[in-house]
């Protein structure tokens, strides 16, 4: 009887919205002046630049292995930082960004996304135009398979 009380408790909020969690709440923490200077530098100071977790030569994930192959595919040149060096750079970056996951990419300054949107830009033709626009990469250089 105990258990069918719980059940019927629990399913009367079946397909109710709940409130999202802000994934950043407890993160402020992480993201002092200093680490925020850094990053910016880092940022500003590369065309190209992708937190993620490992190097290009060893990604430690399977988004940020799709990533570099993604990258590499295009021939761009980039850099990386590893936030498996650094705990306050992982933390950190996800809330300079506003953005929960790594790795996360950025071109000429600006924000562009995580994998999946990578990937998806890559399938839409976006991120040739991106990398076009920005100066990265010729029209002519755009031959990927």
């Amino acid at each position: 009887m105990f258990s069918r009380a719980l059940l019927s408790r629990s399913t009367r909020f079946v397909g109710v919205a709940q409130p999202s969690i802000n994934a950043f709440t407890g993160a402020k923490r992480f993201l002092s002046d200093d680490l925020r200077g850094r990053i910016d530098k880092a940022i500003s100071s590369h065309d190209v630049l992708v937190f993620m977790k490992g190097s290009k030569e060893a990604p430690q994930c399977g988004f940020s292995r799709a990533v570099v192959q993604l990258l590499n595919s295009h021939g761009v040149k980039y850099s990386t930082v590893n936030v498996l060096a650094d705990e306050s750079v992982r933390n950190g970056i996800k809330e300079y960004s506003s953005w929960p996951t790594i790795p996360q990419v950025y071109v000429k300054g600006e924000f562009v996304g995580g994998c999946d949107i990578l990937v998806k830009m890559d399938k839409d033709g976006d991120l040739s135009k991106l990398l076009i626009e920005k100066g990265l990469l010729k029209q002519d250089e755009t031959a990927g398979i």
